[in-house]
């Protein structure tokens, strides 16, 4: 049985929902340095942050086709540089979520998307394959809610360009988290769910 971190099955409101999924991104993601392009959209604010009402796959495949249209026909690219649906109502199960990831990439060829966005996948009990459950190398995806992280392709080959150790990421974050540990972990953990407050 997946058990999914304290509150997550029965979130509060959205603004609490939204705190919890900024501080990940704040403690985690660019606190431990594991997206090293993520702290500039961050600062100039143009990530845009949307917490799906969905609560089956029917009505989310329909949100995010919406939330496609929206970033696709957006005017001004500096605004939003990125997207994020948090899904806290729906594929709470890491199973039905990855199966759920082949109907969203179909979605974006279906919507002629392809090759334009990308949709980088993020869940509490997220499970690299061949890693075991618990292995903190899959901490690097997980994160407070199952979330549909929205990319620009132009964006992320420009970014990849701009920083030759690129491809090294993965390795780096496994070394990073190897050298936090488990105890190092679980205390940024509390913090992001607010256990510490």
């Amino acid at each position: 049985m997946h058990k999914l971190p304290p509150d997550a099955h029965h979130p509060h409101t959205k603004p609490e929902i939204l705190a919890r999924c900024v501080r990940w991104l704040e403690l985690a993601v660019i606190g431990l340095n594991l997206c090293p392009f993520a702290k500039a959209v961050h600062v100039k604010k143009q990530i845009l942050w949307r917490i799906s009402d969905a609560e089956t796959p029917e009505q989310l495949i329909r949100e995010l086709e919406l939330l496609l249209l929206e970033l696709d026909s957006a005017p001004d690219q500096e605004l939003v540089e990125t997207a994020v649906l948090v899904l806290p109502g729906v594929l709470t199960d890491f199973y039905d979520y990855n199966d759920f990831l082949g109907d969203a990439d179909q979605l974006l060829e279906s919507m002629g998307l392809d090759g334009i966005f990308q949709i980088a996948s993020f869940h509490p009990e997220y499970r690299f394959a061949g890693e075991k459950a618990g292995d903190l190398s899959n901490v690097t995806n997980q994160a407070p809610y199952p979330l549909l992280h929205i990319l620009r392709e132009a964006s992320v080959t420009k970014a990849a360009d701009a920083d030759p150790d690129a491809a090294k990421i993965t390795q780096r974050n496994q070394v990073t988290l190897r050298n936090l540990g488990r105890a190092g972990w679980l205390a940024i953990r509390a913090q992001i769910h607010g256990e510490n407050a």
